[in-house]
């Protein structure tokens, strides 16, 4: 990932399976290097998680209905989406302020687009499934909301991955990422029992753009501010000429690509907006992610012999039914197991599933202090990186955009701590970042 380029390689744009490829895109100081091959697939993993991802879709529409049934179905497929695309929230950040490779957030502008133009339609007809009616993802503004998305972010660049990252990577076998996961339901554990000490930090009442500008305006500033975005990341990109994207391995042909990976991460962009707005549709609210790690946290402290349901965060009207009900007839839970499945029948498929073991103690260290963080930072923030930054936005809320803008200065802590941990960052003469 860090071999140096070619002495006086000539400015070239990047590897075209992973380029955003609405506009051209700005040239990188050396070409990408050709993806490498799949591996064979790897038949027991995958048999074995296509077999749990049909079991526990057969119990949940048999027990529960189904509705939680499509919503196990719609994470399988996002975890599917997310793998096969490596579509990355951490490392999108992370090249943008390391090198200034802003491959990555130009893809978070599509995702965000497409998402944002699906959620007005929703939205704005009112339509929903099931009997729901969807309604938009906001929160109020303030110091919660600030200083939750930068711990969230200083915790995923020391932690190696963000909210759905997490998943998916855990999904696809990476052990380090599995102490992630650990200190991510520990951290959101943690911020629930402590409810009193965030809950009444000053804050403002939520913006939404609609409620100034109806749906059209309000989709039209978010659509403007994202074209925004675009303009700046290929500004920079350009005036720092950075080393481009390491391409992940590949399957070769159009049809084993779509089967195996790697998709091209507009490919992974639109499908996860696709998958977003049909959770919107079945649910009656915006795909996240963090609030069922509290769950789980706060349904094993109750069997370790805590009371959590006399914790004041599980006694607000919106969360007691989550913490009275069963796991697997919790939204946010369905969705994120299904990533997880979805992610290891990707990887099996791909050739790339294993488990990775010898973890340095100081890597260790960092994944479960940036699980910590992160979990810390989601609760406080009233969200994660799905949550708060693309739900918001989308729906044309405020909020979601000082997330963003948190984070990006989280990022930049993060990755002055990375090194503590033994992890690198991207540095301007790389062959790729």
């Amino acid at each position: 990932m860090t071999a140096a380029p070619p002495s006086g390689a000539p400015p070239r744009t990047g590897s075209p399976s992973r380029t955003v490829a609405w506009l051209p895109s700005p040239p990188t100081h050396v070409p990408a290097p050709e993806a490498a091959p799949l591996p064979p697939v790897r038949r027991l993993p995958l048999t074995v998680a296509a077999a749990l991802g049909a079991a526990l879709t057969a119990y949940v529409w048999a027990v529960h209905g189904a509705k939680p049934g499509i919503l196990l179905l719609l994470g399988t497929a996002l975890g599917v989406a997310l793998f096969h695309s490596r579509f990355g929230f951490t490392s999108a950040w992370r090249q943008l302020v390391a090198v200034g490779n802003g491959t990555g957030m130009r893809a978070h502008a599509l995702l965000l687009g497409t998402t944002a133009t699906l959620f007005a339609l929703v939205l704005g007809t009112g339509t929903g499934l099931f009997g729901t009616t969807p309604v938009p993802s906001t929160a109020p503004i303030g110091i919660g909301l600030l200083a939750g998305a930068f711990l969230f972010a200083v915790g995923m660049q020391i932690g190696g991955a963000c909210a759905s990252g997490t998943l998916f990577a855990v999904g696809s076998g990476q052990s380090t990422i599995v102490l992630t996961l650990g200190g991510f339901i520990a951290g959101s554990t943690l911020a629930a029992w402590q409810f009193g000490l965030w809950r009444d930090l000053p804050a403002l009442d939520p913006v939404l753009f609609s409620d100034g500008l109806g749906r059209p305006g309000s989709l039209a500033v978010t659509l403007a501010l994202l074209a925004l975005v675009v303009l700046v990341s290929r500004r920079v990109q350009a005036r720092r000429n950075p080393p481009p994207v390491g391409p992940p391995p590949s399957a070769r042909g159009a049809l084993a690509r779509a089967v195996r990976g790697s998709w091209p991460l507009a490919a992974g962009a639109l499908a996860l907006a696709v998958l977003g707005a049909a959770v919107l549709l079945v649910s009656g609210g915006a795909w996240g992610v963090t609030s069922a790690f509290a769950l789980w946290g706060s349904k094993l402290a109750g069997v370790l012999g805590a009371s959590p349901e006399t914790w004041a965060y599980w006694q607000q009207p919106d969360n007691a039914p989550q913490l009275a009900g069963p796991v697997l007839a919790d939204k946010t839970s369905l969705t994120d197991i299904g990533i997880m499945v979805g992610a290891a029948i990707a990887a099996a498929a791909g050739g790339t599933w294993s488990l990775h073991r010898g973890i340095p103690w100081r890597r260790a260290v960092g994944a479960v202090a940036g699980g910590v963080l992160m979990g810390i930072g989601a609760r406080i923030a009233g969200g994660c990186n799905i949550g708060a930054y693309l739900a918001g936005i989308a729906s044309g809320s405020l909020h979601g955009w000082l997330w963003g803008a948190a984070a990006l200065l989280g990022t930049f802590a993060g990755l002055r701590l990375r090194p503590l941990f033994e992890l690198r960052n991207p540095a301007p003469r790389d062959g790729v970042c």
